[in-house]
């Protein structure tokens, strides 16, 4: 599975926009962090890689084909959202929360049936929550929460998800259970791409890294070249500097 915006424009308000001339690839078993300041435009390039919204300028394309003319539910069947916070209205299950992202593969008056059933299974497993299967979703922690919404795209039969600020609101148990999870499944051919605030988490789980800087990709590629003072000045205003473990790892603090 190939996703690709390729000069991508877009404005909420005519003549002001969000999104400038924004390009970047996906392919089996990236996991690219799009990092940016509040307000660069990281939602909103999710929104047009799904195709929520529609570029003003430029165009997606998934496997080739221009993802505005894919009919919404073969889209859905290739591509996943996993939002930064979901609060369900109703008590249900982790396994039904899971069992959701079967939609795109039913008709109107379907039930679900033993492929659906054993397509949410297998998403359970991948994430390691089957044990919670009957468990209701709100009595679950955030990580657990994230991870079944991870599945949940999983059921789907999406090859790529796209994830807004996995890490918001958990903590750092919760967030590496998270990004251990997308780290087994980008070694198994699945790819992501995720929003984040944390440049540390890019430098531990991403392959490739894209700057947003006033909704521009203007920096762009692996996390060890890309990830340095001058780009994380540019992008948050702000000195930085890495500093690096006694094992070699990297990491990035104020300055």
């Amino acid at each position: 599975m190939n996703l690709e915006a390729r000069h991508v424009s877009y404005a909420y308000v005519p003549g002001q926009r969000v999104l400038r001339d924004t390009s970047l690839s996906v392919g089996p078993g990236d996991a690219v962090f799009v990092l940016g300041a509040n307000g660069s435009g990281k939602t909103t390039l999710l929104d047009c890689l799904i195709g929520l919204r529609r570029p003003q300028e430029g165009i997606v394309l998934l496997d080739g084909d221009d993802l505005q003319r894919i009919p919404p539910r073969e889209r859905a069947r290739r591509i996943g959202l996993v939002p930064q916070i979901h609060e369900p209205v109703f008590a249900y299950t982790v396994g039904e929360i899971v069992l959701m992202g079967r939609a795109p593969h039913l008709g109107l008056f379907a039930r679900p049936g033993k492929r659906d059933q054993d397509a949410v299974h297998r998403a359970l497993e991948a994430v390691e929550l089957r044990s919670l299967r009957d468990r209701p979703y709100t009595e679950t922690s955030g990580g657990e929460r994230q991870r079944a919404l991870i599945a949940r795209g999983l059921a789907q039969g999406a090859a790529c998800l796209l994830m807004d600020e996995p890490a918001a609101h958990l903590d750092p148990h919760h967030q590496a259970d998270v990004f251990a999870a997308v780290s087994r499944l980008s070694s198994e051919g699945f790819s992501f791409v995720i929003a984040s605030h944390q440049p540390n988490h890019a430098l531990l789980y991403a392959n490739r890294v894209v700057f947003l800087i006033d909704g521009e990709t203007k920096v762009q590629g692996p996390p060890e070249t890309v990830v340095t003072p001058e780009t994380l000045r540019l992008a948050y205003g702000m000195a930085f500097e890495i500093v690096r473990g006694a094992h070699g790892t990297r990491a990035v603090i104020p300055k």
